[in-house]
């Protein structure tokens, strides 16, 4: 049997009526067909899913009855915050996509000098929300009922300096670099762009408290290594 989960940005109470807003309402009821008496599971971000079941669908509108609460278990006990560089196309929708699923905390966007993305002042807030709905949708499909932080673009510069973390590795194929035995609480992963990150990036990067990591042989593509990176600190300090 089927098991429909749907993110409101509404307050979930336990016995009370709520009307989905006219996405999740188009999705569940032309996309997915849910006819009234299913069952739907709710959540909100906070880690918490409800469950609902369908009271009425009409054309553009679909009512849900609120039940019990249950606590979310999809959450990663270790912290992660991914410094991904932006890139073109899907490449940085797949990459946000897959790091969410993995469990991924926090997901900052970083322009650095090989970036070739241009995001001018009228299309960002366009943009986050795009990447927001893939986030959401991401969640929806592996279960987890807390969004991971989706920080606006910065300047790489700026978030070496500034990201604090036990553990900050910088994604590198030249070199190896152990991990540490001691289970750190939070890892910060930076990714560079299509182009490889400079030596200069590498370099104020292990300055700011950065080690140089390889994870293989092979050269990975910017929107496989964040996959790859959180993959192997989630299967050695998390729940994978």
């Amino acid at each position: 049997m089927r098991q429909i989960r749907l993110f409101t940005q509404q307050a979930l109470i336990a016995n009370t009526s709520l009307e989905l807003e006219s996405e999740p309402a188009h999705h569940l009821a032309r996309v997915l067909r849910a006819r009234v008496g299913d069952e739907v599971l709710l959540f909100s971000g906070d880690g918490v899913d409800w469950v609902g079941r369908v009271e009425s669908i009409e054309k553009r509108r679909v009512l849900l009855h609120i039940g019990t609460s249950v606590p979310s278990i999809a959450e990663s006990p270790l912290s992660t915050h991914l410094g991904l560089c932006l890139s073109k196309g899907e490449r940085f929708d797949w990459a946000i996509q897959k790091a969410t699923e993995l469990g991924v905390t926090h997901i900052t966007p970083l322009l650095s000098t090989r970036v070739d993305v241009k995001l001018p002042a009228d299309r960002l807030a366009k943009k986050l929300s795009h990447w927001q709905q893939v986030v959401i949708a991401a969640c929806e499909q592996c279960g987890r009922s807390r969004l991971p932080n989706l920080h606006p673009p910065t300047d790489l510069k700026h978030w070496v300096t500034a990201v604090e973390a036990d553990l900050k590795l910088v994604l590198h194929h030249h070199q190896v670099a152990a991990l540490p035995e001691a289970a750190p609480r939070e890892v910060a992963l930076l990714v560079g762009p299509e182009g490889g990150l400079t030596d200069d990036e590498v370099e104020l990067a292990c300055q700011q408290g950065f080690q140089r990591f390889r994870m293989g042989p092979r050269v990975l593509r910017t929107e496989t290594a964040p996959a790859a990176a959180l993959a192997i600190v989630g299967s050695r300090w998390g729940d994978l």
